[in-house]
């Protein structure tokens, strides 16, 4: 809370409580509507001989009924309008925390986890100022205000009642905090398990259908969304207990109410026409003291919310920054990579992901990593990057430990996947993720280099030219190339290439490969990839298993003095793919 909560109320406490004294503006309001109300009902029935008499109430309640919603439009005006403000302060800052260290979050968080993050968290923050923060400084002023005109008339029941109003401002939103805090828990933890599950629904439809299994995975999912009804129908049985218990208890508030005035009428303290108003008027006060139950007993989904987002924040170590920002920018140009007998396992239990690894990758090396999954290369890339700190030995960039770096390794080292994501937006902004300050020009030039710019001019619109969802109007070597000149606009002296020939034929496998070298010449390039297929062209190729490095060289030496490596070679590249891979780079 002390991050994600306090400096917010600090920065807009002045919206936060214009819009707390006009709710309260608008209960007072309503209080005086029924409290003039009864007062008129009560006066006309004595049949005033003028009507003159009872005019001023009839312009009170008037009055009091056109202010009311007056002040109720005005609290949420100025309400939402500062909500929204923090909101898109949060948003901001949520999203300057992901993207900096997107390889570290796909790393260490599932899509879910984070989907959860964004849709669910967020919005409990919003509720924590419209839910909990202003009904409940608005019930405090409206006791206050209420206990203190009952002290003008009489201090005794003044008292009473003060004591008496604390169940509903104090006893009943501890006891609700009690009663439903484990089943908001569950219900927390029952939705991030759906948002997960449909997330993986959504990334892989295709092979839930290819698989026969559609009923398997529905059945699995009405259960899990079977759980999540069974405890919202378990809370709002709560909450209607709740709110039964309530009632009776402002019944019982009233009943007294009407002891009270009954006595102040019979020693002549109190006029009679008075019972009425007052006896109304208990109605709003103590209704406004019920919304608290339900503002303090989201307590648990605020902090599981705060908890996400600061292990969110935090574990993206952006608090290691040891390494001084003025000495990246120095050696921005030129990036050594060292690695000294690594280890690294995911539990204590796990085998070694990566076990006993040393590398050392010059500025300008081409390095091929290969493996099946589960080999380590992964995890070796990601130690590379700092998303991950080695159980043993280091890893360096320039000498500075990876994990160290935080943030500023993305000016340093640029990820192109197989699966580049591409917004429903202009190519040119699609383009321009690259680097915001990148000009029309600079765009254009990049687009040039991997050869899309006669593709893309020739598009309806040009740069201009709306894409689709997930860029359909692109073939897949097409948005490869997209992607490319991203990178190439960041101007990182490292590319990792994770697989971004997957799925790919073989002549387009070719041509992408021969743009990536020629249009990233002098870049330290980290290739990953199941197979060999290009290997011809590295410095260097490191094949791994079991998270060891089982063969190292340079594809010709390893081709004439490894048999392994060359059966492998022969198996995974036929003989008339070796006549098209042969030609030139370009």
């Amino acid at each position: 809370m002390k991050t994600w909560f306090v400096p917010y109320m600090k920065k807009h406490w002045r919206g936060l409580l214009l819009a707390a004294c006009f709710s309260v503006a608008a209960l007072l309001c309503a209080a005086g509507l029924l409290f003039t109300s009864g007062y008129l009902i009560s006066r006309a029935a004595q049949r005033p001989e003028n009507i003159l008499m009872i005019y001023v109430p009839i312009v009170g309640v008037r009055t009091f009924g056109i202010f009311r919603a007056v002040f109720q439009y005005a609290g949420r005006l100025f309400g939402h309008d500062t909500i929204l403000r923090i909101l898109s302060e949060m948003r901001t800052r949520l999203y300057k925390t992901l993207e900096p260290a997107a390889f570290f979050v796909r790393s260490k968080y599932r899509t879910g986890d984070v989907l959860g993050i964004l849709s669910d968290d967020i919005e409990h923050l919003q509720d924590i100022y419209l839910r909990t923060v202003i009904p409940a400084v608005s019930a405090l002023m409206i006791y206050a205000f209420w206990i203190g005109l009952l002290g003008y008339a009489d201090g005794s029941f003044a008292f009473l009642t003060a004591l008496y109003l604390l169940i509903l401002l104090i006893i009943f939103p501890a006891a609700s905090l009690l009663w439903t805090g484990r089943s908001h828990e569950r219900l927390s933890r029952s939705r991030h398990d759906l948002y997960e599950k449909l997330t993986d629904a959504v990334l892989g439809a295709g092979d839930w259908v290819m698989s026969g299994r559609q009923r398997s995975f529905l059945s699995s999912h009405e259960a899990l969304e079977s759980q999540v009804v069974d405890e919202e129908r378990r809370l709002k049985a709560m909450r209607r207990w709740r709110d039964f218990i309530s009632q009776i208890v402002i019944g019982l508030c009233v009943i007294s109410m009407v002891y009270w005035t009954g006595n102040m009428v019979s020693d002549h303290h109190m006029d009679r026409t008075l019972i009425a108003a007052f006896v109304l008027a208990v109605f709003t006060i103590a209704e406004s003291l019920v919304p608290v139950s339900e503002a303090v007993e989201r307590y648990p989904q605020y902090k599981d919310a705060f908890r996400r987002l600061r292990n969110l924040e935090t574990n993206r170590f952006t608090n290691l920054q040891e390494a001084s920002e003025e000495i990246w920018e120095n050696t921005s140009e030129h990036m050594d990579i060292r690695a000294d007998h690594l280890f690294y396992r995911y539990t204590e239990d796990d085998r070694w992901a990566v076990n006993d690894i040393s590398l050392d990758i010059a500025q300008g090396q081409r390095i091929a990593l290969i493996g099946r999954s589960g080999a380590g290369k992964s995890t070796l890339i990601h130690l590379i990057y700092g998303a991950l700190v080695p159980d043993r030995g280091r890893v360096t960039l320039n000498g500075t430990p990876a994990h160290r770096i935080g943030s500023l390794m993305s000016k340093q080292i640029s990820v192109l996947n197989q699966n580049p994501h591409l917004f429903d937006t202009s190519v040119i902004n699609n383009l321009a993720l690259g680097s915001e300050k990148a000009t029309k020009e600079e765009i254009m030039h990049a687009a040039g280099l991997v050869g899309l710019h006669d593709l893309i001019t020739g598009l309806p619109n040009g740069y201009e030219t709306q894409m689709h969802e997930t860029g359909d109007i692109f073939s897949g070597g097409e948005q490869e190339r997209l992607a490319l000149a991203r990178i190439l606009l960041r101007k990182t002296p490292v590319v990792i290439l994770d697989e971004p020939t997957v799925g790919l034929d073989p002549i387009t496998e070719k041509e992408l490969l021969s743009t990536i070298f020629r249009t990233l010449e002098g870049k330290t390039l980290i290739w990953i990839t199941h197979h060999l297929v290009g290997t011809e062209k590295m410095d260097q190729v490191i094949f791994m298993e079991d998270g060891k490095i089982v063969m190292a060289g340079k594809h010709d030496s390893l081709l004439k003095t490894n048999s392994r490596y060359r059966r492998l070679y022969q198996l995974d590249v036929p003989e008339h793919l070796k006549k098209v891979l042969s030609g030139p780079a370009g």
